[in-house]
């Protein structure tokens, strides 16, 4: 396997992204992490790489309630411009619905859900297991 060079975090929740910033500075993984606040701003942020011919990320931790377009529409809009995605992909959540975590198998591309809050230890395995 490849291992994590990139990482995108998808998270309207600002103390997460800080909290997820610090824990790749304090865990020292070598990662280019790039964060988005809601699905369409990643879409498009990701779309934009796509036409550019810039390399994707190798992982995404994707929130799923979000404001403007949640993950399920990010993944659903993304999906149809990168259909062969191996990008790994983990919803990572605060939501204990089970129909959420029935809807994250629906998709062959998510490898886990997570529910937060997600220490340096989680990342570490998250990013250790990938590679």
């Amino acid at each position: 396997m490849t291992s994590i060079k990139s990482l995108c975090i998808i998270d309207d929740d600002p103390i997460y992204t800080f909290g997820v910033k610090k824990i790749i500075e304090m865990g020292n993984f070598d990662v280019n992490a790039m964060f988005y606040q809601n699905g369409q701003e990643a879409y498009e942020g990701l779309a934009s790489k796509i036409d550019n011919g810039d390399p994707l990320p190798d992982m995404i931790l994707l929130d799923i309630n979000m404001p403007i377009w949640n993950g399920w529409k990010f993944l659903d809009e993304f999906l149809k411009i990168e259909p062969a995605t191996n990008i790994i992909i983990y919803i990572i959540s605060s939501s204990i619905d089970p129909n959420d975590t029935k809807k994250a198998k629906e998709y062959s591309v998510i490898k886990n859900f997570i529910v937060k809050p997600i220490s340096i230890e989680k990342v570490k395995e998250l990013l250790e297991e990938n590679t």
